[in-house]
């Protein structure tokens, strides 16, 4: 069985469930994480190298690998290991990973997900640990053998960065079906659900001013919202203002499988995020391709590569960014409606499965991997 490396410099991150849902849907070939940092358990059975084991690393020690990208640590890891290729997830990853691409004699794949496709500049300089990325993005243009992206609205936009288009294509991730079974309309509750780190992207606050719309209207519904970041304690002030303390519940970072249980009690799943000033956008979004496996409506801000994960009108519904009142409009309308949001589940798990499938987009990217070996 051929080998391939899964490059990620923070390992097994509670937010990033989808890159081992890749990695161990593999079939023919063998996945090695390999990273700097290890945030939490590798899945059972896999096998992963991390420089170090938790995110309690030493300042100086971490600086200093930050300011590197000698691949020595990593070959030190990988020992004798001969692996076929690299696939590196974010394309700062890609950039570190080139030189050791390199040494070991083998190609390298990188996926595009969101912010490395969509920053600005400054705002890539602005962040010590993405500076490399930014002074090495070209270099990584011209030496990387293929660059996937998670959705059409990524490969638009690397290439606008002047990523090759024959070396530039689209590669949903997907959704593990198997794992994920269509919920029964009863399980649903009167629950809006918002997944998301708390940080300006994802227009948290957006959908909490549509909340305070609309909620003198639905007096048994409650908004819950998944996640941290450091926009939690204002979103807190703002709900505590509006009165809507008590209906607003703030649960921080979760397991993926307790967001999972949330998503199937969940009426409707909203994702309202916005362009940042600084350019950053959604690249997709997993917990709105989650939901409608799930069989859960989605409202999604027509940004970034959300509109690719909703047919509006058909699905779920889409609406402007930044926009609390056309956002409280669709919420009035999917609350009210329990058959339209049948409808919009049934739907949208029907869409997952022709688009979206983890085994089948797996697959599909063992070929892509194939292709790349034999063209060497």
């Amino acid at each position: 069985m051929r080998q391939a490396i899964i490059f990620r410099h923070n390992l097994f991150k509670r937010s990033e469930p989808f890159i081992a849902q890749q990695g161990q849907a593999l079939r023919r070939y063998k996945p090695l994480y390999l990273g700097r940092l290890r945030y939490g358990a590798a899945p059972e059975g896999a096998e992963s190298l991390a420089i170090a084991d938790t995110a309690r690393w030493p300042l100086a020690a971490a600086g200093r690998q930050l300011l590197s990208a000698s691949p020595a640590p990593y070959l030190n890891l990988l020992g004798d290991r001969q692996p076929d290729l690299i696939h590196a997830h974010f394309g700062v990853e890609g950039v570190y990973a080139l030189p050791l691409a390199a040494r070991l004699g083998v190609p390298l794949v990188t996926t595009f997900h969101g912010f490395d496709a969509t920053l600005s500049l400054p705002g890539l300089l602005a962040n010590p640990a993405w500076q490399r990325y930014a002074l090495g993005r070209r270099r990584l243009a011209r030496q990387g053998q293929l660059f996937l992206c998670a959705s059409g609205f990524l490969r638009d936009k690397i290439r606008e960065l002047g990523f090759p288009a024959e070396r530039s294509q689209v590669h949903y991730i997907g959704v593990d079906l198997a794992a994920i079974a269509p919920r029964a309309t009863e399980e649903a509750e009167d629950i809006i659900l918002h997944v998301a780190r708390l940080e300006p992207v994802k227009g948290s606050v957006f959908l909490l001013r549509a909340f305070a719309e609309i909620a003198p209207s639905f007096p048994a519904t409650r908004l819950v919202i998944v996640g941290e970041g450091k926009l939690r304690a204002g979103l807190e002030a703002e709900a505590a203002k509006a009165g809507l303390g008590g209906r607003i519940e703030f649960l921080g970072a979760q397991p993926h499988a307790t967001v999972l249980a949330w998503m199937r009690r969940a009426a409707l799943v909203v994702i309202p995020s916005i362009r940042t000033r600084s350019g950053r956008e959604e690249g997709l979004g997993m917990a709105m391709l989650e939901a409608a496996a799930t069989g859960v409506p989605v409202i999604g801000s027509e940004v970034g590569g959300i509109p690719e994960g909703i047919d509006d009108g058909h699905t779920g519904f889409l609406v402007p960014e930044q926009d609390p009142a056309a956002l409280a409009a669709k919420l009035r309308i999917v609350l009210a409606d329990p058959e339209l949001r049948r409808r919009f589940g049934a739907a949208g798990r029907e869409k997952m499965v022709n688009q979206f499938d983890l085994a089948r987009q797996t697959a599909r990217l063992e070929a892509i991997y194939d292709a790349l070996l034999a063209g060497r």
